[in-house]
């Protein structure tokens, strides 16, 4: 394959991820003000904040849906109370519109009911009069902080009967996430897979949050693939900003390849949209 031909079709593969892009925004009171940034058509997950608790999420959604965005509820387990709770929940969001939902396990270090995993959630929702026609299941290319590999694979196992795609961790290695896409099609889950990705923000805003949320190893890796010095340059020419241009660059060729069945990125935006949003008009228009 000549380079040219090989670059046109890896812009063509960039292109077809951000053209499609999910953006992962959580409900504080900056949310609506951060909508503004989007396109009218976005496709908008709201996070379950610790802080605001699982009706705030709700709430949001209600309202972002009724100005005409997808909207796609994150309805973490462990902040629904029980079969009751959750029955409300997704009455409220069916009678919005809501044809798609996340379903993490959520962080919280106890339950707020009686609802311990996302398969608890998902099995229950199952026997319940509602239905949506996508639902979420998270993926872990990094492992997970407190769930060892095993619990981990036998989680996935009763989750994907369930599911319709996986969303991934956030993660800064393309080759963990597309070697951890080959680990999972080998264990014969087929499930489409959304690839979380950072959006544009500061570098030290995201190192903190990548700390927080267990990706430690994922900020080793942007110091590793450059060298320290390099890693000093890219923070003094990006003006101290972090942009994700390698990690869909090398995605990009991916795409198409029917064996990852890569459905598109999920950004996590956390709530910085409009450099984001900026950024990815500029790489389509390239």
């Amino acid at each position: 394959m000549s380079l040219g031909l090989r670059a046109d079709m890896e812009q063509k593969g960039v292109k077809e991820l951000l053209t499609g892009a999910r953006y992962e925004l959580m409900p504080f009171d900056s949310f609506h003000d951060e909508m503004t940034h989007l396109p009218d058509d976005a496709t908008i997950a709201i996070t379950t904040s610790p802080q605001l608790g699982i009706e705030r999420t709700v709430e949001r959604a209600e309202q972002a849906a009724k100005q005409g965005y997808d909207i796609v509820p994150h309805i973490a387990a462990r902040y629904v109370n029980n079969r009751e709770h959750l029955e409300n929940i997704a009455r409220r969001l069916t009678s919005a519109g809501v044809t798609d939902i996340f379903v993490p396990g959520g962080d919280r270090e106890e339950p707020a009911g009686e609802f311990e995993s996302a398969y608890d959630l998902l099995s229950t929702l199952d026997d319940t009069e509602y239905s949506f026609d996508e639902v979420g299941i998270t993926g872990y290319p990094e492992g997970h902080a407190f769930l060892d590999e095993k619990t981990l694979t036998d989680s996935m196992a009763k989750k994907e009967a369930y599911a319709t795609y996986i969303v991934t961790q956030l993660c800064y290695d393309p080759e963990t996430v597309l070697g951890w896409i080959e680990t999972i099609r080998d264990r014969d889950v087929d499930l489409p897979v959304e690839i979380g990705i950072p959006g544009v923000m500061k570098y030290q805003r995201l190192i903190n949050i990548s700390q927080k949320v267990g990706v430690g190893d994922s900020i080793k890796f942007l110091s590793k693939t450059t060298g320290i010095l390099g890693f000093i340059r890219q923070l003094v020419s990006s003006r101290g900003k972090y942009k994700p241009n390698e990690l869909v660059d090398s995605l990009a060729p991916y795409v198409d390849d029917e064996m990852y069945r890569i459905r598109g990125i999920h950004i996590y935006t956390f709530n910085q949209t409009s450099d984001t949003e900026s950024w990815r008009r500029a790489r389509i228009q390239k």
